[in-house]
């Protein structure tokens, strides 16, 4: 795992496979979301074939990113059912599953941690505020509903996940109650791998009129998160959502150690194609910095996991090194 003086910067070669679009969360900021009825369900078959194509392009975590169906949904089971059957595809396919699909039960967390190699679940914000706001039409927003799904994932010994979107109506001491709240949590688990700082920035589809979230703000953000997580939490940022170069190399020099997945297409940015290696490299370079791939699991948790999941994740890091 990086650490803070080293000069690696990690990113994880990845593709986002997706359900369904469908959310009965209507958040006001989102570019992902369609109504539910209105996006078809990935079949098993596409997903296969997309897998194999996959196998020659080295691609190692496969993201299962889904909208939401409603907890009291009819449609719960068979919705569940297919992330598990993606996610055993997918493992079986030789790659590695990362699932991001909302809030879950207790027992949905459970049965993942059979074909996952991690999770995740952005906190977003904790402050209730939003829930007259951005938040309004978004029942899983809740923030004690979010917060729960981290105690979870600790009870469940899940690497993990979690982060906050800057921007959306939040003051800076909403973020850095949010950022305490997952210290405090990650002080008693352990789990937490990384946290995700994601500025707001604005895309066609959402309904939410607000300016992006400065960029030039996100380097003083970062040095504060730095201060308040600890030092076993990698701080992620999204380098397609900061566009100028010497902005992210200023999130790096701020504490940024890893630059998420970067695959064909940022599903829940969809305005914003991903920065590819090559282009990342020669922006990361020349200021001594050296782009590595990395897994969607540290090796400090790799203990954690089933023997078939240890089997697949020592396979793929033989490959890394």
């Amino acid at each position: 795992m990086p650490i803070n003086n080293s000069r690696f910067i990690t990113y994880s070669p990845a593709y986002t496979i997706v359900p369904t679009y469908e959310c009965f969360n209507r958040c006001t900021y989102c570019n992902f979301r369609t109504d539910p009825g209105k996006s078809p369900w990935m079949a098993l078959s596409t997903a296969e074939s997309i897998l194999q194509q996959l196998r020659s392009e080295n691609i190692c975590e496969i993201l299962i990113l889904s909208g939401e169906v409603h907890p009291q949904s009819p449609k719960r089971e068979e919705w569940f059912q297919r992330i598990y059957d993606l996610c055993e595809l997918a493992l079986a396919m030789g790659f590695l599953p990362h699932t991001n699909v909302g809030p879950l039960s207790f027992a949905e967390m459970q049965k993942l941690k059979n074909v996952n190699v991690s999770m995740g679940l952005m906190l977003e914000q904790l402050t209730p505020n939003l829930l007259n706001t951005v938040h309004k039409h978004a029942p899983s927003k809740l923030p004690q509903v979010r917060l729960q799904q981290l105690q979870w994932a600790g009870e469940l010994q899940i690497p993990f996940t979690t982060g906050l979107l800057l921007g959306i109506g939040e003051t800076f001491d909403d973020c850095w109650e949010t950022l305490a709240a997952i210290s405090q949590l990650h002080q008693t688990y352990h789990h937490i791998q990384e946290v995700i700082l994601q500025p707001h920035s604005p895309g066609n589809q959402q309904t939410f009129d607000a300016p992006p979230f400065d960029p030039h703000q996100l380097p003083e953000v970062i040095a504060k998160a730095r201060q308040i997580l600890p030092p076993d939490i990698t701080i992620q940022i999204p380098p397609n959502l900061v566009k100028d170069d010497q902005w992210l190399l200023a999130c790096i020099e701020a504490g940024a150690r890893d630059l998420g997945g970067i695959g064909p297409k940022d599903e829940v940015n969809p305005d914003y194609p991903h920065v590819q290696e090559q282009a990342l490299r020669e922006i990361l370079q020349p200021a001594g910095w050296k782009l590595v791939p990395r897994l969607p699991v540290y090796p400090q948790f790799d203990d954690w996991l089933s023997g078939e999941l240890q089997e697949a994740v020592r396979q793929w890091r033989k490959t890394l090194h």
